[in-house]
């Protein structure tokens, strides 16, 4: 006999648990599944964000920053240490305590909200029927009106460059290094590689980044993509384009690389590999046969702009279906399915999505790049303006970056946004919240910024557009 649930979410990530909770808030009766082990052999939930992804990974960003300021940065402040030095084990602790305080505080908002949390692996079978296998091996079924799925997604590993959990590594192994390595090499050159590659440089190693694409940070657009370059580059940070790998071999304590560039056949030779390719829809095992539900070529459970599968009750969020891999888009997506399934209005803008890489600089951006604009057509005109010119930044000494505003040219309608610089993972916002409301250039040029801060890169940026920046010559 299965249990009974209004709704039954299957995956416990950014997607997954905000879905329950709202589902929760809305009166319908609420049931979880999740497959994911912590480090202490438990259950945990949060998905890959919580336990290996998002939040531990900004922990070590937090504290190699740290470091890297006091051996580095703070002089110029008049403020010296002698002979500092790194406990890798007690920032790893530190990272595995918030890891393990965020994931205790969804099982109390399960508990608030009375949701009802099943640790195990589910698969969607007909008839809106969930079957969950526990990690002891035992089969519990859950019936529901309607079912969600936010099974989120998983490194995708190469075949010549396996994951052994040692030497060749994914995200989740390269938060939880025991030493510095060395030398570190890191394939791929995407927001996963550059933090990753950004902690262990500032702590010591050297980061060799491998990324097959000719261009930097090809989804981004290029004026950013090159001021952030420069910077990584200045930090030490070996990043070879156009480079593709094709053999990885452990020899000894040693990963040796051979990979083609323009040049030809070149080999690297590093104490540890992090293959930080991209993801996957972890949607394998996830559906039985008679389900109903279609996969894409991709693997992604295919929905329409509802996110909604076409099955009557089943619904997909997050990771495994279109759109970008980002923990905040899957979780709008699961807070606008559960007010659909109560009966309310739901919806989520795929192009007001803000994208964020916590480097040092961070990058950050919404809307459409020049380049994008460009292949479409589209009429536009730029301003931008570079944080060297801003009060604050001087004052606090970080004057990388730019902040770059295009507006269509005819309705000087907000397009895109893009930032590098400090702090700009919270300064997209103003962007993201005028792009809302179908907002212009002149909108923001017309707001009044406080001074001195960072954000008046954006009201510079914003009335360069119409060649009437105050503190640079047009």
């Amino acid at each position: 006999m299965s249990e009974q649930f209004d709704v039954v979410v299957i995956g416990a990530g950014p997607a997954g648990y905000v879905a329950a909770i709202r589902a929760a808030q809305l009166g319908l009766k609420t049931a979880c599944v999740d497959a994911f082990i912590g480090k202490d052999g438990k259950p945990a939930l949060g998905g890959t964000c919580l336990n290996v992804g998002c939040i531990p990974s900004k922990a070590l960003l937090d504290s190699s920053k740290q470091f890297h300021n006091l051996t580095h940065n703070f002089a110029v402040h008049g403020i010296s240490a002698a002979n500092p030095s790194i406990d890798v084990g007690a920032m790893v602790g530190r990272k595995d305590k918030i890891v393990k305080q965020f994931t205790g505080g969804i099982t109390m908002l399960f508990k608030a909200n009375k949701v009802t949390p099943f640790a195990g692996f589910g698969t969607l079978k007909p008839g809106r029927v969930v079957s969950v296998k526990g990690h002891d091996g035992s089969i519990t079924e859950l019936t529901a009106a309607n079912i969600i799925i936010a099974a989120g997604s998983v490194p995708i590993e190469l075949p010549f460059a396996k994951f052994d959990n040692k030497h060749i590594v994914d995200n989740a192994g390269a938060l939880d290094f025991a030493a510095t390595p060395k030398r570190l090499g890191v394939i791929g050159a995407g927001v996963i590689g550059l933090e990753l590659g950004s902690v262990w440089k500032r702590l010591g190693a050297e980061v060799t980044i491998l990324e097959a694409l000719p261009d930097f940070l090809a989804a981004a657009d290029q004026d950013i993509a090159k001021a952030a370059a420069r910077e990584f580059k200045k930090q030490g940070l070996d990043i070879r384009l156009g480079a593709k790998l094709s053999k990885a071999e452990v020899k000894g304590d040693e990963v040796h690389l051979t990979y083609s560039d323009a040049k030809g056949e070149q080999s690297l030779v590093v104490d540890k590999l992090l293959v930080a390719v991209g993801r996957r829809a972890a949607t394998a095992g996830l559906l039985a046969e008679g389900s109903g539900v279609q996969l894409d070529e991709r693997g992604r459970v295919v929905v329409d702009e509802h996110c909604h599968t076409g099955v009557d009750g089943v619904w997909a969020v997050g990771d495994c279906v279109r759109g970008p891999m980002l923990a905040h888009k899957g979780s709008e997506e699961g807070i606008a399915v559960a007010e659909l399934i109560a009966g309310r209005a739901g919806h989520v803008n795929l192009d007001t999505v803000p994208w964020v890489i916590y480097t040092e600089p961070e990058v950050a951006w919404v809307g459409k790049t020049e380049e994008q604009l460009k292949a479409e057509g589209v009429p536009y005109r730029t301003g931008s303006f570079p944080f060297a010119a801003i009060g604050r930044a001087v004052a606090m000494n970080e004057t990388a970056g730019m902040v770059k505003v295009i507006a269509h040219a005819d309705t000087d309608r907000l397009l895109g946004v893009h930032m590098v610089g400090a702090c700009v993972s919270e300064m997209i916002h103003e962007a993201v919240v005028a792009m809302e409301f179908k907002g212009s250039a002149e909108d923001l040029a017309r707001i009044c910024h406080a001074h001195p801060t960072l954000s008046e890169a954006v009201h510079e940026a914003a009335l360069a557009v119409d060649k009437r920046a105050i503190h640079k010559a047009n």
